[in-house]
């Protein structure tokens, strides 16, 4: 009874309790929005790379090599060349390198040229290893492997035909039209960069580019086979025979005198990302808080400038025998019915958002986020939430108490 009494109350006064309920869901959608977003950005970036010991590229800063190199982000300040790459992949101590060139793309997807190698030695999560679901890798030139991302928003399936473009941008001008390339195999889904990337032989990229605008025209097949052999390469992925070589050989790249490089620990350069943005994401919550606080309290104040209109229904219920206690209680329901309805239309939105947006995310920014908003951390917030409105609805509760007190003793008389 004291529920459909306390919606029946809410329904009077429809306007005013809807916007507050807008305002309660649309900073429940901020607080959670904020909160998921964050924890699924650092299970997206901690998950990409698993099993590889450094990663080497031009010297540049830590995180800006590990962006471009895993995470597809950003572009590469310099090339390493082959002779400098061939080098260091057989110094002592090293069990297996994975170059990576990088440069072109296909419809937003970036290109990534390298070798067999890397479908055996690179790893993902808790040291898994890529697999592909449908066809094979690429075994020949102008022969593609795509991310599972890719091949699903593309509808690519085996033996379908794609055109690179020059430039890692969604459009381009430059396309090797004259050089297509056949899709011949498609990886199992991932949660990581690797399912938008398109995989190719290093081979293919320096064929595709042969007699491009710029480059030494090829006129003789030796010329042609000399050619496939990369002048440089973007950066290449090292697998160390024990972890304790893994100071040194960062030591002796770092200071490696035929051009400037830069050896990288992913879990390292990692963590230096999460203390570079913890301070953002902390203040991101201070906000998401803040504007969940003001909703509330908003929804407090309607609350308390609704007694003065309700004297009356409030001297009613007295008079027909409510209790005192009744209309505490029936504010306090009234204000917990406010914040569910508020808080399920702000997870619906979130939810709808996300089932929306997770595409545009994941190609704008690489970032693969999860529609699941429910966790552990989501259940605190919501029953922060909850407590919270309930306590700042206490005031006109109490008032509405005292009120009906007055009213009691004035209908005895």
């Amino acid at each position: 009874m004291l529920i459909s009494v306390a919606w029946r109350s809410l329904l009077s006064r429809k306007l005013v309790v809807g916007l507050t309920i807008l305002l309660i869901g649309t900073s429940t959608f901020v607080l959670l929005g904020v909160e998921h977003i964050r924890a699924e950005t650092r299970s997206s970036f901690s998950k990409a790379v698993s099993g590889v010991d450094l990663i080497v590229g031009a010297r540049t800063g830590d995180i800006n090599l590990l962006l471009y190199s895993v995470f597809r982000i950003g572009n590469a300040s310099n090339n390493i060349s082959w002779q400098s790459y061939q080098n260091l992949s057989t110094r002592p101590g090293v069990a297996w390198t994975v170059p990576i060139s990088l440069g072109d793309s296909h419809r937003g997807y970036r290109v990534m040229g390298t070798t067999t190698d890397y479908f055996r030695h690179y790893s993902y999560g808790n040291q898994q290893a890529l697999r592909i679901s449908e066809g094979r890798e690429f075994d020949a030139l102008q022969e593609a492997v795509l991310g599972a991302e890719a091949a699903r928003t593309l509808g690519y399936q085996i033996g379908d035909q794609i055109v690179l473009a020059h430039g890692g941008g969604a459009v381009s001008f430059s396309n090797h039209d004259d050089k297509p390339f056949t899709v011949v195999g498609i990886l199992t889904p991932t949660g990581t960069p690797v399912d938008r990337t398109v995989h190719v032989s290093l081979e293919s990229l320096e064929a595709i580019h042969m007699n491009w605008p710029g480059s030494r025209p090829v006129t003789s097949a030796s010329e042609f086979e000399a050619s496939l052999i990369p002048d440089s390469i973007t950066a290449f992925m090292v697998g160390l025979e024990s972890r304790i070589m893994t100071f040194t050989v960062q030591r002796q790249i770092n200071e490696y005198g035929s051009e400037p490089l830069l050896a990288i620990m992913p879990g390292v350069a990692l963590a230096q990302l999460w203390d570079m943005m913890g301070m953002l994401e902390r203040v991101l919550t201070l906000i998401a808080f803040l504007v969940l606080f003001a909703s509330l309290l908003g929804m407090s104040i309607m609350l308390l400038s609704s007694m003065v209109q309700r004297q009356r229904e409030i001297s009613i219920l007295r008079a027909i025998g409510a209790h005192s206690s009744f209309i505490f209680l029936l504010v306090e329901i009234e204000a917990l019915l406010i914040t569910i309805v508020g808080v399920a239309l702000g997870m619906g939105g979130l939810y709808l958002a996300l089932v929306t947006g997770t595409d545009t995310i994941s190609e704008t920014y690489g970032l693969f986020i999860n529609t699941n908003i429910i966790g552990a951390q989501t259940l605190v917030y919501l029953t922060s939430i909850v407590t919270g409105a309930m306590v700042l609805a206490l005031l006109p509760a109490l008032m509405a108490y005292r009120g009906s007190l007055v009213s009691g003793l004035l209908s005895e008389q």
